[in-house]
């Protein structure tokens, strides 16, 4: 019996967190389609038909646009998961955009090595990936720890200093002549593309899938992430309890960046084979944020999350040619945005009026 109402417990909480995600879904498309009908002059039927058929055609009508989709989705898994770690650390690290640009810098120059053998190198230029990400990160987490200073504010400001460097690098010290890139990486180093060289979907979907359970195991069945969750409930409790809260930051973010400098790595040595001059953010990081906040910073979460963006990022062309702008792909992922931090809102509310009481009586 108690394992009945245990198990049934366990699902009206899954249910609960899903509720908001899909009502922000739901919303978010049908105030897209009076979009539509505002710039294609339609009736509310035809405007919801023409939508959602450019979407799935655009993102898995067919062969073609299912890889697209794909090759989207495999950097958002990572973003999302090291975005996710810091969530459930109770951090804030918008630096993944920057940590997934020095991921891209340290696979592009390592990957440029010529001599090595393919099982040393492709493992190399991954592992340069992480480490760099994982310092690119724990400088921030570092301060925040022993300064107190906001990790938020210091991410942003490391989002510039990696941009600007890694620009530096490719005009410069690591420039193909004539060319706003590096040269193209060794083949020892590139990922292998599965479906064929002209595709661009390579196992680096399944590495950032083999990160969601990873992820999933780090954070629930090890010591690690209790303490990791446990800072992020409560660091006044967590603390009380003997576990250090300025360890925990630091080793939350340097995770985070870990994951989002592979992601960087992967997307240069499986989709790119170099690294190319920024001349804005790439991106991925900060829909890395909109996809663990939608994903509820749970990595399966993250994994459905990101197949959502990856799919709406793919169809923005096909978007196009239906005379519908591509923006409104952004204007979704803006609405969900919204409703998803509304839930969270909601929740602190109600946690803060039940605390009132408790002191009140």
């Amino acid at each position: 019996m108690a394992n009945k109402n245990t198990t049934s417990s366990k699902l009206r909480a899954a249910l609960n967190t899903l509720i908001f995600p899909i009502i922000s879904i739901i919303i978010a498309m049908f105030i897209a389609v009076f979009f539509v009908m505002w710039a294609e002059g339609e009736n509310f039927f035809t405007a919801t038909v023409t939508l959602f058929q450019a979407i799935w055609e655009g993102s898995f009508g067919t062969s073609f646009s299912i890889i697209e989709t794909l090759v989207f989705v495999t950097p958002l898994l990572f973003t999302g998961l090291a975005n996710a770690v810091a969530f459930k650390t109770g951090l804030f690290n918008i630096g993944v955009e920057g940590q997934f640009i020095m991921g891209i810098f340290a696979a592009a120059a390592v990957g440029l090595i010529p001599g090595i053998p393919a099982f040393i190198h492709v493992p190399l230029v991954l592992i340069s990936g992480m480490l760099i990400g994982a310092l690119w990160a724990a400088i921030p987490g570092f301060l925040k720890a022993k300064v107190g200073t906001n990790e938020v504010i210091n991410t942003i400001m490391m989002n510039f200093i990696a941009m600007f460097f890694v620009n530096y690098m490719i005009m410069g010290p690591l420039n193909a002549p004539g060319k706003a890139t590096t040269p193209l990486i060794q083949d020892s180093a590139k990922l292998w593309r599965f479906l064929g060289e002209t595709n661009r979907v390579n196992v680096g979907l399944f590495i950032g899938l083999l990160l969601v359970a990873l992820v999933y195991i780090l954070l629930w069945k090890t010591t690690i992430g209790y303490e990791l969750r446990a800072v992020g409930l409560n660091p006044h409790a967590a603390e009380y309890g003997g576990i250090s809260i300025k360890k925990n930051i630091i080793l939350a973010m340097a995770i985070s960046g870990a994951i989002a400098g592979l992601g960087g790595a992967v997307h240069v040595a499986g989709i790119q084979y170099q690294a190319i001059q920024l001349f804005g953010f790439t991106g991925f990081g900060f829909d890395g944020i909109a996809v663990a906040l939608l994903g509820k910073s749970h990595p399966v979460g993250v994994l459905l999350s990101a197949i959502l963006f990856g799919a709406l990022n793919s169809s923005s062309l096909n978007l196009q040619l239906a005379n519908i702008p591509k923006d409104i792909v952004y204007l979704i992922q803006a609405i969900i945005i919204i409703f998803v931090a509304a839930d969270y809102i909601y929740k602190w509310i109600g946690e803060k009026r039940k605390k009132e009481a408790m002191i009140n009586g």
